[in-house]
C-alpha cells in the first residue's frame, strides 16, 4: 500500500525525515527517487537529524558517489545520479552495506534497476509547485511494509 502527503518546503521535508529516522533500525534501506530538487537531499538531512547527527554536516554525494556517516545507527548516504550503468564492483559494494549494522539511504534508487535488496522504504519526492512536494512511501518485504505502516504516522497536518 502506497501512502502519501504533503511537505511545504526544505525544513518541513527535513522534520518528515527526522520523523521517520524515529523508526529506522540497523540493516535498513531507505531508496529515494525523484527529480533534481525534489528534497531527496533534504529528507537525508533529516533523516540524519533523527539519527543523531547534524543536518548540516550532510551533503550529497553526487561526486564521491558514498558519504558514511557517524551516528546512533551510521549512515551510508549513496548517489547514483552520475551511474547511468552500475558496475558490479559497486554493485557488491552497496550489498554489503545492506547486511552491515548500518541505514543505507540511497538517492536515485531507480538506476539499480533489478538489482535491488529484498527489503526497503521506497520514498518518491515530487514537485507539485514551487514549494510544495508530494512524498510517497511504500515499504517491500516485511520490514518495509512495517517502516510504511509507522511513517504514515509521520505525516504533517
Amino acid at each position: 500500500m502506497v501512502r502519501s502527503c504533503l511537505t511545504s518546503g526544505p525544513a518541513e521535508t527535513q522534520v518528515l525525515g527526522e520523523k521517520i529516522a524515529l523508526f529506522l533500525q540497523p540493516g535498513d534501506v531507505v531508496l529515494l527517487h525523484g527529480e533534481l530538487g525534489a528534497g531527496k537531499t533534504e529528507l537525508v538531512r533529516g533523516l540524519s537529524a533523527g539519527l543523531g547527527l547534524p543536518p548540516e554536516l550532510v551533503s550529497s554525494p553526487t561526486f564521491a558517489l558514498v558519504h558514511q556517516y557517524p551516528a546512533r545507527i551510521p549512515l551510508i548516504h549513496v548517489d547514483l545520479y552520475r551511474l547511468p550503468v552500475l558496475e558490479d564492483d559497486f554493485l557488491l559494494e552497496l550489498e554489503e552495506y545492506w547486511h552491515h549494522p548500518v541505514v543505507t539511504v540511497i538517492e536515485w534508487a531507480e538506476r539499480l534497476g533489478p538489482h535491488l535488496p529484498e527489503e526497503y522504504l521506497d520514498i518518491t519526492l515530487a514537485w507539485v509547485d514551487d514549494q510544495v512536494r508530494s512524498v510517497e512511501i511504500f515499504g517491500k518485504g516485511s520490514r518495509g511494509k512495517i517502516l510504511a505502516a509507522a511513517c504514515q504516522a509521520c505525516w504533517p497536518d
